[in-house]
């Protein structure tokens, strides 16, 4: 079998389009190509929905043409009934006679069974085609499988001589505002993209943040923070509604030591203090299938994700202005070092574990 290169890419060009609404599910594009022209192409749009070959299969014009043709999909076709029919079982009903796979899908419901079934049928298969460049594209999906963990972003802002806040007594005082109107919509979208945003529970009392996507059209990701005491529960019970991580808007969870009953969008879990408290968090977000975690902060709390080796990526955005004094910002070592660029005079710099 000929493989083109340039159809794969298309697939991950297609696949890039369900960035923030396929999760946990992977991001997948698939092309249909006949006499080397695209006869049929789609995405898995939306968790839930129909996946990428159905929607290329379904795509094509003229039916006929199917048996004649190439399948190109960045993931291997699933061979299970999750919340649609098996993709694999698909493509060998309408006699599809080649498929090119990008990667091996690491689930293991999947992990090879969908080739399995499709050479049996006598389908020809080839996979490993641009593996790395999916694997990146979909990096969220295979840490969750493979690691048992969200993909984990920490995220903070900082003056240019390292500080993250000044010194502030209560709440009463503002914080530090570095974005700018154009980076803060950048946070947004980032927002937007990912499943879930962690602050600690200092951040929570002092800056009251919202943890929402209102300057970014999308989704809100599920609001987590550790609240060891269970002065949040008390605020609730007290019917509390001045803080917006309690304001029943959009989802939130708690991670508390106390054993308690939350509400229909307020949700306590327990965590042992009395262990590493972040290995547990992780999990218990493993489990609810949040597959990528923002840590916003605060400062203590990025720390403790840096020591515990618990991060993939760090995204630092530095405003060009000095504070002196204040709230030190985690300082990564220059080997995590991959890129910087800069907007509208605040640079941008990305760390990778």
């Amino acid at each position: 079998m000929i493989v083109d290169e340039k159809y794969m890419q298309r697939c991950l060009q297609l696949a890039k389009n369900g960035l923030g609404r396929t999760a946990p599910n992977p991001m997948v594009g698939a092309v249909l190509v006949y006499d080397d022209l695209i006869i049929g192409e789609g995405y898995h749009q939306e968790y839930g929905e129909a996946h990428a070959e159905p929607n290329a299969i379904y795509a094509v014009r003229d039916a006929a043409l199917l048996e004649k043709s190439t399948l190109y999909v960045n993931l291997e076709p699933c061979s299970h009934t999750g919340k649609t029919p098996p993709c694999a079982a698909l493509i060998i009903q309408k006699k599809i006679p080649r498929v090119v796979i990008g990667s091996i899908d690491p689930n293991p419901l999947v992990s090879g069974n969908g080739v399995r079934m499709m050479q049996e049928a006598g389908v020809e298969v080839i996979t490993g085609v641009l593996d790395a460049e999916n694997r990146e594209l979909n990096k969220r999906f295979f840490t969750f499988q493979e690691q048992s963990r969200p993909y984990i972003f920490l995220k903070w802002a900082q003056s240019i001589d390292g500080f993250m806040d000044g010194d502030r007594k209560d709440s009463t005082t503002p914080p530090v505002l570095f974005s700018t109107q154009t980076t803060q919509i950048f946070n947004h979208k980032m927002r937007a993209e990912e499943a879930a945003i962690l602050v600690g529970t200092n951040t929570v009392l002092m800056d009251n943040p919202k943890l929402t996507t209102r300057l970014w059209a999308g989704k809100n990701p599920l609001r987590v923070t550790i609240d060891r005491k269970g002065l949040l529960y008390d605020a609730m019970l007290a019917s509390n509604t001045s803080f917006h991580i309690l304001d029943q808007t959009t989802p939130s969870l708690i991670f508390t030591e106390r054993a308690v009953v939350g509400t229909a969008n307020i949700a306590f879990s327990q965590l042992n203090f009395s262990e590493k408290i972040l290995p547990q968090l992780v999990k218990a977000l493993h489990q609810r299938n949040i597959n990528s975690l923002i840590v916003e902060g605060g400062s203590a709390l990025l720390h403790s994700f840096i020591e515990d080796g618990l991060w993939d990526e760090a995204r630092v955005e530095i405003a060009p202005i000095k504070l002196g004094a204040g709230v030190q910002a985690p300082l990564l070592a220059m080997r995590y070092f991959e890129s910087e660029c800069s907007y509208e005079g605040n640079k941008f710099v990305l760390y990778r574990n």
